[in-house]
């Protein structure tokens, strides 16, 4: 029988572990970032998706009663644009939304705000 030893040294044990330390230097940040892009690209179509309920209720708001409480909105939750389909909650990636009306333009406003504080604003 042989006394023969087998398995990994000492020095390639290390240079692993320096090559995988350096491997997640590299991607975390970027995976970190990633996360970031794609909470505010789902700000930016929350943003969107207002303003296609705005534009669903304006179209729905077939009396005077029904205009005049639509352009009061001023949160992106309202009752009015919920009858359109908007959720009774924000999403996980908005921390904030507000609907303004224009009397003099006759145009919505719609600003949302991301996790990462990133402003979208939208027109209708």
């Amino acid at each position: 029988m042989k006394n023969g030893t087998q398995g990994f040294t000492l020095i390639e044990l290390l240079i692993v572990i320096a090559i995988i330390g350096i491997l997640a230097a590299v991607l975390i940040p970027n995976v970190l970032n990633a996360r970031k892009r794609a909470n505010d690209t789902a700000n930016n179509a929350f943003a969107g998706q207002v303003a296609t309920w705005i534009a669903a209720a304006d179209t729905a708001a077939d009396t005077a009663a029904k205009q005049t409480t639509l352009k009061g909105v001023s949160d992106c939750l309202a009752a009015p644009l919920q009858a359109e389909g908007a959720p009774t909650a924000l999403p996980a990636s908005v921390s904030g939304c507000t609907v303004a009306y224009d009397a003099t333009s006759g145009r919505y406003t719609i600003v949302s705000t991301s996790t990462n504080a990133v402003k979208v604003t939208k027109t209708y």
